[in-house]
């Protein structure tokens, strides 16, 4: 530690920037820590004395002298009485004279993963869009969101339940936000739900993933809407599933084909109320054809109702867990749409043989939810705060929705054709003959714009490719200039 180059190293280290933070003793135990690991201290080299180093650094004596036993405890440092203070010579003969920087980093080296894990990382994750920005999918206007109104509920609840809800929360969701949930699908969805089938979770993906985990065994088939959500699609292949696609037409999933699997599945997922990405409804006689079907196979219908509230003519078609005598269906909703997206706050309105293994599941997966915003969104819909937001943003997104379909009907005729949907937050175009879907989206990224394809959605490739064009979250005036841009960009 004589030379003079190591001390002025020892004084950099002490300064960098990631440091500035922490107490100046911790600071001098991590840079001397540094400088034994990358081998500028080598095994066995004898260290300054505290007094020595103290006066060298302008510190306490007793700054260093806590530095120096805290490497002891670690064991970075061995202290000898009357002898001083050594590098262990138990760090190893491989650190001597190769600085930590000389191997190659983690990421130049093969990494073996698990067969899922190799599987997760080939066919990619999820990217959610973390900004407003045209034409993003899924994203809801939270500009106008009340968030003073939520404050003081959250300050309500917090004063009411003080300490509580610091602790681990009941698995399957607390009560008040369960009996909200069950209250709000029966009035507003036509379901059949008590609080005790309520399972309260982060995100529609988390339920998939339980249903998935739970419903199906690895490897094993389980049937989807073709075009469908991509998110489902992905965590039922994290679970090692055979996704089976069935079509869709222009009154959703196609029944026929669903009589005509022979994949052994008797699990099936659809978007009956909005399709997605097609905004067809399902037809009721293909609803009840469904149930049926299900009951005859003793399988699952999972229902996610994602944005069901926000329907543009007339009311919604009501859910099919509200028609299943037979209690086979998995009911999903989220308030990522109605509400915000950063609230992460789903459901499930489970069957009741379902409720036990699935609340289990989902308490080895990550406990719970954050139980002061559970209360918080149970005093917020009990006090109807929620659904008058959500008939507030319904007149809101339907101005927009038509704002989109004029502006592309103005700017971009010649490109695509826009399919204006009963309802939902985004628009499915379809792009006109000679129009390369991939070149398009190459296109608008240059011009810094989000365009969603459409062909990601199939499990086969579409005739027609296109876009899924988001509205909700912008104003007319953002639509229009931003299709404005897409139109130049394309040309």
């Amino acid at each position: 530690m004589t030379p003079q180059f190591e001390l002025d190293t020892l004084k950099i280290r002490i300064a960098a920037p990631e440091l500035a933070a922490l107490d100046l003793r911790v600071r001098v135990q991590r840079a001397l820590r540094q400088l034994i690991l990358d081998g500028v201290l080598a095994p066995g080299l004898r260290l300054p004395a505290t007094r020595a180093l103290a006066q060298s650094l302008s510190v306490s004596r007793e700054t260093v002298e806590m530095a120096y036993a805290q490497l002891r405890l670690d064991g970075y440092v061995r202290r000898q009485a009357g002898s001083g203070s050594f590098v262990s010579p138990t760090i190893g003969a491989s650190l001597q004279g190769k600085p930590a920087t000389a191997l190659p980093p983690l990421s130049a080296q093969p990494v073996a993963l698990s067969a899922r894990g190799a599987q997760i990382l080939a066919s990619g994750g999820v990217a959610d869009q973390q900004s407003v920005k045209a034409f993003a999918t899924g994203l809801p206007e939270t500009r106008a969101f009340p968030l003073d109104v939520w404050e003081r509920l959250r300050r309500q609840a917090a004063g009411e339940h003080q300490a509580g809800v610091l602790l681990h929360g009941d698995p399957q969701g607390a009560e008040p936000l369960r009996q909200a949930i069950a209250d709000y699908v029966n009035l507003e969805r036509g379901a059949r739900a008590t609080a005790d089938q309520v399972l309260v979770l982060s995100s529609t993906r988390q339920a998939l993933y339980l249903c998935a985990q739970v419903l199906a065994d690895a490897h094993g088939p389980i049937l989807m809407e073709d075009p469908g959500y991509f998110g489902a699609r992905k965590a039922f292949e994290m679970a090692q599933l055979r996704v089976i696609p069935v079509p869709v037409d222009a009154h959703g999933l196609s029944i026929e084909h669903l009589r005509a699997d022979r994949s052994g599945a008797n699990t099936v997922y659809v978007t009956p109320s909005h399709q997605y990405p097609t905004g067809a409804t399902l037809a009721l006689e293909r609803r009840l054809a469904l149930t049926a079907w299900t009951a005859e196979r003793q399988g699952w219908i999972i229902e996610d109702d994602y944005d069901s509230q926000f329907h543009y003519a007339g009311l919604p078609t009501a859910c099919v867990q509200g028609l299943d005598t037979q209690q086979r269906t998995i009911y999903l909703g989220t308030f990522a749409k109605s509400l915000y997206p950063g609230l992460r706050i789903g459901y499930m309105v489970l069957p009741p043989a379902l409720v036990k293994p699935m609340t289990y599941a989902r308490s080895i997966l990550d406990g719970h939810t954050p139980q002061l915003d559970q209360l918080t969104l149970a005093r917020f819909i009990a006090d109807g705060h929620f659904a008058a937001h959500v008939r507030a943003m319904r007149k809101v997104y339907a101005v927009r929705r038509d704002a989109m379909a004029q502006a592309v009907q103005r700017h971009l005729p010649h490109v695509v054709a826009a399919q204006l949907p009963p309802g939902g937050l985004q628009m499915p175009c379809l792009l006109h003959g000679g129009r390369d879907e991939l070149e398009t989206i190459r296109l608008a990224a240059q011009a810094g714009i989000v365009l969603p394809g459409l062909s990601r959605l199939y499990a086969r490739p579409p005739e027609r490719g296109g876009w899924l064009l988001g509205f909700a979250a912008l104003t007319p005036h953002e639509i229009d200039s931003g299709i404005v841009r897409l139109a130049r960009a394309l040309g």
